[in-house]
């Protein structure tokens, strides 16, 4: 936990003057493979993910925070990682969720609106016999298990 510790300080050192930009996560994986995940509002450049990798990896390698030999990845989350923060919602309002819910239920719909406590979605209700019809499903975050963005291909 400590290597996590000091290379979240590194990052929030990297990123302070970007309030666009936000850590999401960080792996340290057994394999000595470090994963951070940042992001931004409107999305992160490959030349803000390189200067953040530079940053942390001076550090740790001046520092001496990992004895071993590791591999270091920074990257924005991929686009089949769960949403983890509040802030990754609030970016995707507008897209297409799938949710999975605490009851082992899953919602589908286009992401309305974000509270601190819920989200609202749009989904298509369809019922035996009758005509489809969307209706607004609020969300509360402590039932939501895992959400992901879904892409379309249209």
């Amino acid at each position: 936990m400590q290597v996590e510790n000091r290379v979240k300080e590194l990052i929030e050192e990297k990123i302070s003057d970007r309030p666009e930009l936000f850590l999401v996560q960080i792996k340290m994986l057994p394999n000595n493979k470090l994963i951070i995940h940042v992001d931004g509002d409107e999305g992160i450049s490959i030349q803000d993910c390189a200067a953040i990798s530079r940053h942390v990896g001076f550090h740790l390698e001046e520092e001496n925070v990992i004895e071993q030999a590791y591999n270091l990845e920074v990257s924005s989350p991929g686009v089949g990682e769960p949403l983890k923060l509040k802030r990754q919602y609030q970016k995707n309002i507008g897209r297409l969720l799938s949710v999975r819910l605490a009851d082992g239920a899953t919602k589908e719909g286009k992401l309305l609106t974000v509270t601190e406590n819920e989200i609202t979605i749009e989904e298509s209700i369809k019922e035996k016999g009758k005509k489809a019809y969307l209706a607004e499903t609020t969300l509360n975050f402590e039932n939501i298990v895992e959400t992901k963005v879904l892409i379309s291909f249209k």
